[in-house]
């Protein structure tokens, strides 16, 4: 693993994570949804969306494959892991009534993790 994959895994993540979270929040606070899981899942997607392009072209680029077979990939695999980020913070937030924000940095580290992991050795493996 090189240290520049790593450093651009790190800030393409920190840019889709803040751009899902940022979403949620607009969700909660500005449409006063009820369910923190789905105002995430909507979340979620505007970040997968976010997290493909940067994956492709900024932080695994030595792939050749063609964007439609890495975009069913990626998005098979990011709804999974949505789903999941999405079950941690209902089971988390709307279950137990805590702070959705805490739920949230915790689906996190499991979805960043799940996520890397994916990305390098599934979808842009060179």
């Amino acid at each position: 693993m090189q240290l520049t994959e790593l450093s651009r895994y790190g800030i393409n993540g920190i840019v889709a994570t803040s751009i899902h979270f940022a979403v949620l929040t607009f969700n909660l606070q500005f449409l006063k949804m009820n369910s923190a899981a789905l105002a995430s899942a909507l979340g979620a997607i505007v970040g997968i969306t976010i997290s493909f392009l940067g994956s492709r072209y900024f932080v695994f680029k030595s792939t050749g494959e063609r964007v439609a077979s890495q975009f069913l990939k990626f998005s098979g695999m990011y709804g999974a892991i949505a789903l999941l980020h999405g079950v941690v913070l209902a089971v988390w937030s709307d279950c137990n009534g805590l702070d959705y924000r805490i739920g949230f940095i915790a689906a996190t580290v499991l979805q960043v993790t799940l996520s890397f992991l994916g990305n390098k050795f599934l979808v842009f493996r060179a």
